[in-house]
């Protein structure tokens, strides 16, 4: 637990949410209550369908052909798959975005909610929601995530979290989206549940590390360049094993 706890602290993603998820305690503290109750709930569910959609449609869509808009991509995600036991691809480059994020689904909450609640609960709905529920979620998502891929003792809950995301990476990354703990129901929801024949059938030992492409497209060849890593994903990346049947 140390060490990933340690990776944490360390995220320029967290450090700048932690003032929101502070405000968001204060305001459930102080208006505890059946509303801000059912507001942590709401956002803690609205956050792993988050996570959910976000890896398989906006990490997963389709490379750009443009090498700029190629080289965001690749710092956001394809990098990780690339080289999954770098720490500084576990998440992407902008380390605003999360809370630039937050904090516009916590307005356009208020907005929708207003004509329902008031101004004043619907403002505090939102808040709460999204700055105690989802940036709590967000945060086990992280570790879960962190603890996925460094090379420390696990436990039964690391181990069964590990197992579960390194067959995205390894197996099939066309499917098991999800990365926290116990939301594998999200996955077999939208029909992206882990299958070990269809696994099998997907899986390409030269292109896995690559989310299908070919490692030597001269697109991932700049874009290894230009983050500073080694030619070859190999390298530096536990190598990919065949789906047992």
């Amino acid at each position: 637990m140390i060490p990933t706890l340690r990776v944490l602290l360390n995220m320029g993603t967290l450090h700048r949410l932690a003032p929101v998820w502070v405000l968001g305690l204060v305001l459930f503290v102080m208006n505890f209550g059946p509303l801000v109750c059912i507001a942590v709930i709401y956002g803690v569910v609205l956050q792993f369908f988050v996570e959910y959609v976000m890896h398989r449609f906006l990490y997963h869509r389709e490379p750009p052909q443009q090498q700029g808009l190629f080289n965001d991509l690749y710092r956001s995600h394809i990098g990780h798959h690339e080289f999954p036991t770098n720490p500084e691809f576990f998440t992407g480059g902008d380390h605003w975005y999360a809370l630039k994020f937050g904090l516009f689904a916590a307005a356009l909450h208020s907005l929708v909610l207003w004509p329902v609640l008031g101004l004043a609960d619907a403002a505090l709905f939102g808040a709460v929601a999204l700055f105690l529920g989802s940036v709590s979620a967000f945060t086990f998502y992280e570790y879960c995530h962190t603890l996925a891929h460094l090379n420390v003792p696990k436990g039964w809950f690391g181990t069964r979290v590990t197992q579960s995301h390194l067959r995205h990476h390894f197996n099939d990354h066309e499917a098991t989206f999800h990365v926290s703990f116990g939301m594998g129901w999200i996955d077999r929801l939208f029909g992206t549940g882990y299958d070990r024949a269809t696994a099998k059938d997907r899986f390409d030992r030269d292109t896995i590390l690559s989310l299908g492409m070919d490692p030597d497209d001269l697109r991932l060849v700049e874009a290894r360049k230009a983050f500073g890593l080694p030619r070859s994903p190999r390298a530096k990346s536990a190598p990919p094993r065949q789906p047992q049947a």
